[in-house]
C-alpha cells in the first residue's frame, strides 16, 4: 500500500533526472526505490519526504530507501547540428534510453487525442525534435552506454499516416541503433500495424521486445479516453498481439494497462488474465494527471491507492501463476518497471 500511495502521491523531493511531458502516463522525477527503478510524481504537498536517503510520512520512517537517479554524462553533449542528445533520448529509471522517434501523432486533435498523452506538448515545449534519425538515434545510444551504463533501449512512435502507423521507421532505427550498439536489448512500441508482417520486420531487424499498447480493454471506456485509437478495434490488437507471440515468443509481448480510467477492477484484472494465457505481459499503470493534457485540464484526478494495491496484487498473482516476470522481457517498460508497481508486487 506505501508504494501504491508513493506512486500516487508522490514524495516531496527533488530528482535531477524528470521526464515532464510526453507520449507516456505521468510527470515524474526518477528515483531508485529500495535499488529499483521507479518513477515518481515530484510533489511538494505530498506526506511523504525523503530524508538520509529513506522515506518518511511524517515523522514516520517507512523503511523504504530512494536515491535520486543521477544525471546523465551523455545530457552534456550535442550532436554536430547543434541538437543536445537529452532532445532524442532520455534516460528513464537508471540505465534505460528512451526516445520517442516521432513525436507527432495524427490523433492528437482534441476530438481524438488520448486524454492522458502530450506526445506534441514537450515537443512545443522545445524539449524534444519532431523526428529523430537512425543516425542520430545512433549516436546517442553508444554514448549513453558508454558514458552512463545504458544496459536497455525503448522506442515509441506517435502513430503515422501509413498503414504500418510508424513501424518503417522503428525498423530503421533499430537497426541503426544496434550497428552501433552490437547487442543492445531493444523494445519497441506502436499501434497494431494494418499489415502484420511490420512485426517480423521489427524482430528481423534486431528488437527484443514488443509493446502494442491498448491502456483498457473496455470499449467505453477506450471511446472515452482515447477517442482515435478505439477507432482501432480491439480484434486487430488481438491479431496483433498474436502474431507478435508467435514471432518473438511469449512474455517479450507487453501492453499496458491503465489504472483509474474508470474499468470495472475485476473485469480489468479478469482482462489482465487473458492476456497473460496469450502470451502478453499485462504492465499495469496507474493514470496519474499529467499538465497539459485534457484530463488535467478537465479536473480528473488518479485512483485511490486502494483501488491500485487491488489491481496490481491480482494482476501480479496471475504473472505468478503464469511464470511470467517483466525483468524476463529484457528490454522495455516491464523490464524497467518503474512506472507500476508491479514488480514490488511480485510481478
Amino acid at each position: 500500500m506505501t508504494r501504491a500511495e508513493l506512486a500516487l502521491r508522490g514524495v516531496a523531493s527533488d530528482a535531477p533526472v524528470r521526464r515532464p511531458d510526453g507520449a507516456g502516463p505521468s510527470d515524474d522525477g526518477h528515483v531508485l526505490v529500495d535499488g529499483a527503478n521507479a518513477a515518481l510524481p515530484l510533489n511538494p504537498h505530498s506526506p511523504y519526504s525523503v530524508r538520509d536517503g529513506k522515506v518518511w510520512l511524517g515523522d514516520e520512517d517507512t523503511g523504504i530507501s530512494l536515491t535520486p537517479v543521477r544525471r546523465p554524462k551523455f545530457y552534456d553533449l550535442t550532436t554536430s547540428d547543434g541538437i543536445r542528445y537529452e532532445q532524442i533520448a532520455r534516460l528513464h529509471g537508471s540505465d534505460v534510453l528512451a526516445t520517442t522517434v516521432v513525436q507527432t501523432c495524427i490523433r492528437y486533435a482534441e476530438s481524438d487525442r488520448c486524454r492522458f498523452c502530450t506526445i506534441e506538448e514537450s515537443l512545443r515545449s522545445g524539449a524534444t525534435v519532431a523526428a529523430k534519425t537512425p543516425a542520430q538515434l545512433a549516436e546517442v545510444a553508444e554514448a549513453a552506454v558508454r558514458l552512463d551504463g545504458v544496459r536497455q533501449m525503448v522506442m515509441t512512435t506517435g502513430t503515422t499516416t501509413g498503414p504500418d502507423r510508424g513501424a518503417r521507421t522503428l525498423v530503421r532505427s533499430v537497426r541503426a541503433v544496434l550497428a552501433a550498439v552490437p547487442g543492445l536489448p531493444i523494445q519497441v512500441q506502436c499501434e497494431p500495424p494494418g499489415d502484420l508482417t511490420w512485426i517480423r520486420a521489427l524482430h528481423d531487424a534486431g528488437a527484443t521486445a514488443i509493446g502494442i499498447h491498448v491502456e483498457s480493454l473496455d470499449d467505453e471506456v477506450r471511446r472515452r479516453w482515447m477517442p482515435g485509437k478505439s477507432t482501432v478495434p480491439l480484434a486487430e490488437y488481438e491479431a496483433a498481439w498474436d502474431e507478435a507471440v508467435r514471432v518473438f515468443g511469449p512474455n517479450r509481448v507487453s501492453t499496458y494497462l491503465l489504472v483509474g480510467l474508470g474499468e470495472d477492477p475485476d473485469e480489468l484484472v479478469a482482462g489482465a488474465g487473458r492476456l497473460i494465457e496469450r502470451g502478453v505481459y499485462p504492465f499495469v499503470v496507474p493514470f496519474r494527471p499529467m499538465s497539459g493534457t485534457l484530463a488535467a485540464r478537465d479536473g480528473v484526478g488518479a485512483p485511490r491507492a486502494e483501488l491500485l494495491t487491488y489491481v496490481t496484487e491480482g494482476v501480479a498473482a496471475k504473472l505468478r501463476a503464469a511464470g511470467m516476470s517483466g525483468a524476463d522481457q529484457k528490454a522495455g517498460c516491464a523490464a524497467c518497471g518503474a512506472c507500476s508497481v508491479l514488480q514490488a508486487a511480485g510481478g
